[in-house]
């Protein structure tokens, strides 16, 4: 497995939050980003997760609530890559992955986008 700290991976990930385009960035909406060494139990490879409502189904029922939350999993993203700049490129994707969960894309998209 390829080794690198919980501090340089928590780097990685704001890397590639910073290369999310300004306009997007600013349309999120009470949504906060964390790192986690590992996913549930049920599912060990788990790169990524968004828990929340998306911004397409929210309504006027939307406020007073918690932040919708996306986590990126440190432990099975470098169990998967080879290198760092693996780990870089499968950063970046996880983050969009999740991010377009925010915005309401759903995995068949995110996959014919090429962000599976």
């Amino acid at each position: 497995m390829l080794e690198m700290t919980r501090e340089e991976f928590e780097e990685l990930v704001a890397e590639a939050l910073d290369r999310i385009p300004p306009e997007l960035t600013r349309l999120m909406d009470n949504v906060a980003v964390f790192v986690e060494d590992e996913p549930p139990a049920d599912d060990p490879e788990l790169l990524g997760l968004y828990e929340g409502t998306p911004l397409t189904e929210r309504g006027e029922w939307y406020a007073g609530v918690l932040p919708d939350r996306i986590t990126v999993y440190r432990g099975p993203t470098l169990r998967m890559c080879e290198s760092r700049e693996d780990v870089v490129t499968e950063t970046e994707i996880t983050v969009v992955h999740e991010i377009a969960h925010h915005f309401g894309i759903d995995d068949a998209r995110l996959h014919a986008l090429g962000y599976g």
